[in-house]
């Protein structure tokens, strides 16, 4: 089985970001972004076919399934940028996690965020399933019971708002990465790759963080 090194996924390592570096191209992004004044780079066909054999994203994002949280829009990229996993309420499974690790074991990518944000539906079913107790149907019942120890958290501290209850679980989300992946922790521990939580604000669109391990 081929390796990371002989994977033909990635581009040249000249090519890499450091943590640092991939934070503020990402910051940099959502500031156009709020700004209106997006460029919407890297969505050309001359730059679609530079990625015909290769990719090179500097970040791999992780975030909920909502309409309004489209990464590639609300952080200014492009074709080739971001690796992107979503689910709703961004609740890890295996396949997230593995792919998670795919990002940093063969793409090399330096930065993971973990991405929230205001009013998420998922968030606020689990909240209502917590004070009721009545749980909902299907396999809707497993996003509740993961995002469950989050909106447990927030109710011990007296925080009962919904968006509270979304930074929270994004600063767990972030945290349980760390601790059950040996991936991701050893390229944190290393300094080849930074975990940051992000919680989106639907108003103004400005993702603000709130969470954060490794150099940045």
């Amino acid at each position: 089985m081929s390796g990371p090194e002989d994977s033909g996924e990635r581009a040249p390592s000249a090519d890499l970001l450091t943590p640092a570096e991939a934070w503020k191209k990402l910051s940099d992004g959502n500031l156009r972004f709020v700004n209106g004044t997006s460029s919407h780079p890297n969505q050309d066909a001359s730059h679609r076919a530079t990625l015909v054999n290769s990719q090179n994203p500097f970040a791999v994002i992780f975030g909920c399934s909502d309409s309004r949280l489209a990464a590639e829009i609300i952080f200014d990229l492009g074709l080739g940028d971001a690796f992107v996993v979503r689910t709703a309420g961004h609740v890890i499974d295996n396949t997230v996690l593995g792919s998670l690790e795919y990002s940093i074991a063969y793409l090399r990518v330096p930065l993971i965020v973990i991405l929230g944000h205001d009013s998420c539906g998922a968030v606020t079913a689990t909240k209502g399933a917590v004070e009721t107790g009545d749980m909902p149907a299907g396999f809707i019942r497993d996003l509740v019971e993961r995002i469950t120890p989050s909106v447990l958290t927030s109710l011990r501290r007296d925080q009962h708002d919904v968006n509270d209850m979304v930074v929270e679980h994004v600063r767990q989300t972030a945290q349980r990465l760390v601790e059950n992946s040996p991936i991701i922790a050893s390229a944190v521990a290393e300094h080849r790759t930074a975990v940051v939580g992000l919680a989106y604000r639907l108003q103004e669109g400005r993702a603000d963080l709130v969470s954060n391990f490794g150099t940045l």
